[in-house]
């Protein structure tokens, strides 16, 4: 847990922590710590990861696909999960590796059937996320799988904000300090709320399962030695270095 740059040790993860009245309460277990003296992990250990495609409708334009009447739901392997300052692994066999620049959220609580109105209760809190995509190897394939699931594919972080509203955020996606994507979560076409109850329809969601949101436009490829950076006004920095690999 993060308080005015010390990082206390938990008995558990938040989203695995007894509940006073509604509320998620961690257990603190330690003394603090100087966040300058600590290695931020992802906030998360999920079961799984799931993502949804498509739901700014100018990224959706950039490739000229139609917008999506329901969220377009695909999933990630917990293997691609990596945490801030870690290295993304371009792997040789793609020509184009792109970011993509997301909001992240945390479900807290197992639950089905949400309504769109009630879906904040099951969340824990949310984080910054980079769908990073062989975008050659998508388009190739029958389905998004091996596209979007290469070992390192998903860095997430810094850390896991429990008081944070969603609503008209600016998002940005950075490569060497150049601004790539800016855009507003209002731009979102299916809110947080739409997107969980949308799922939880279909399928169970457990406490530490995290969920992308989507990116907005300006998608681009990297190579090894740029630096990926992700941006939310209220959710830190996540920053990662690409590397090439085999």
């Amino acid at each position: 847990m993060l308080v005015d740059h010390f990082v206390y040790p938990l008995l558990r993860a938040p989203y695995d922590s007894p509940r006073l009245e509604g509320e998620f309460a961690p257990e603190v277990a330690g003394s603090p710590i100087l966040l300058s003296a600590v290695k931020l992990l992802a906030p998360c250990e999920p079961r799984k990861i799931i993502c949804v495609g498509r739901n700014y409708a100018e990224h959706a334009a950039e490739f000229g696909n139609e917008v999506p009447e329901e969220p377009a739901i695909f999933l990630k392997a917990s293997t691609s999960l990596i945490g801030p300052d870690e290295r993304v692994i371009r792997p040789s066999i793609s020509e184009r590796v792109d970011h993509e620049g997301e909001l992240a959220l945390v479900i807290g609580k197992r639950c089905r059937f949400l309504n769109a109105q009630d879906a904040h209760n099951v969340i824990v809190g949310y984080t910054l996320a980079n769908d990073v995509t062989a975008r050659d190897l998508q388009r190739k394939d029958v389905q998004w799988t091996r596209g979007k699931n290469f070992d390192t594919f998903c860095p997430v972080g810094p850390w896991l904000e429990t008081d944070f509203d969603p609503a008209n955020k600016a998002i940005r996606c950075l490569v060497n300090g150049v601004v790539k994507q800016q855009s507003n979560t209002d731009l979102m076409i299916h809110t947080v709320g739409t997107i969980l109850a949308y799922v939880s329809n279909f399928m169970t969601l457990e406490p530490g399962d995290l969920v992308l949101t989507g990116t907005p436009s300006g998608v681009s490829a990297v190579q090894p030695g740029d630096v990926m950076t992700v941006e939310i006004d209220g959710l830190g920095v996540l920053n990662n270095p690409v590397i090439a690999g085999v």
